[in-house]
């Protein structure tokens, strides 16, 4: 089993570096599908492109995964990463024990051909050894100097995959936290706050009537409608409100410090605020109308636990859309 997960491992580090392609989350799970069996039809339809003149891009990967989006499973992801980090500090920790004794070995060896060189008169035996240790001190140090370009090739991927691991924390469109990180979060908060006896709330957030920005205006229109709320819940953010890009138009919140009445009232000001305002689709000068969203806030320790506080705060915000939306409401214990 560990033999097999080595193997896996290796296997998608070399995809990466045979083609130059950045360590990024999509990219690590586009060849963890291929390559571990989950994907057999991925497996092929990369295998036939590499065997291809036009070879395997970054652009060619990217529009792979838009065909078939891959959902990763968040433990799963952990795990690679995990390996592919156990696996690139093996690797460089070996590599740099083998370039120092290899350059200990050359040292040693080009002192020897000195001294065989200075008694070459004593015979053609020697005069060979001589000749014959000057090709293995050549191969030594072109030895020394591969292992050294090896050793900067794992450092390069090593941040790299530091990168991907912190973007796979992020929403690609607003930049926030997405769902994943925010699950981090929560448990950590939840822990602490109960710890240190804070109080804890949590809110789920939804743009009202979404699906008419998008047919009435496109889908690029409602990407800048799901960033304009994004940045509206970022300005009430600190240390201790944490917003976070749950999915879709769906945003959820941190209160660590705050009751739900207070969670509420803040998260109230910046719905009042975004209403107020009258937004012009800047592609097409049409007024976008009013644009506001709903929300529900719950009091994290007044329930079982993390989890069942975000169910009650989604079923919050729900009474909050059958009751005429643009509005907060606090969750029924």
């Amino acid at each position: 089993m560990r033999e097999t997960r080595h193997q896996l491992v290796g296997a998608i580090s070399t995809f990466l570096l045979d083609h130059d392609l950045d360590v990024t989350a999509t990219n690590l799970l586009i060849a963890h599908s291929a390559f571990s069996g989950i994907n057999p039809r991925l497996a092929r339809q990369i295998a036939t492109r590499a065997g291809s003149g036009e070879g395997i891009t970054q652009q060619w990967l990217d529009e792979l995964a838009q065909q078939e989006p891959i959902q990763p499973d968040s433990a799963e992801l952990d795990r690679m990463v995990a390996r592919l980090e156990s696996n690139l500090e093996t690797f460089q920790t070996n590599t740099k024990a083998a370039r120092n004794a290899t350059s200990e070995y050359g040292t040693k060896l080009e002192e020897h051909v000195s001294d065989l060189e200075e008694v070459q008169k004593t015979g053609e035996l020697v005069s060979h050894l001589a000749d014959i240790a000057k090709v293995m001190l050549e191969r030594t140090r072109h030895a020394e100097e591969e292992m050294r370009k090896s050793e900067d090739e794992a450092r390069s991927l090593r941040r790299s995959l530091a990168r991907a691991k912190r973007d796979a924390e992020v929403d690609y469109l607003t930049g926030l936290p997405n769902r994943r990180a925010f699950e981090v979060l929560l448990e950590r908060h939840y822990e602490e706050a109960r710890a240190s006896c804070e109080p804890l709330s949590v809110a789920f957030c939804d743009i009202d009537k979404f699906k008419e920005v998008n047919d009435t205006h496109g889908h690029e229109a409602g990407d800048r409608v799901i960033k304009l709320i994004a940045d509206t819940l970022a300005h009430i953010s600190n240390d201790h409100c944490h917003v976070a890009r749950h999915g879709g138009e769906e945003f959820v919140m941190l209160f660590r410090g705050l009751p739900p009445s207070e969670a509420a009232k803040k998260l109230d000001q910046a719905r009042e605020s975004l209403a107020n305002r009258r937004l012009i689709n800047r592609k097409t000068d049409e007024p976008f109308g009013q644009i506001t969203f709903s929300g529900g806030v719950a009091d994290v320790f007044g329930f079982g636990d993390a989890r069942s506080a975000l169910k009650a705060a989604d079923d919050a915000l729900y009474r909050a859309k059958e009751s005429g939306r643009n509005r907060i409401e606090l969750a029924q214990l």
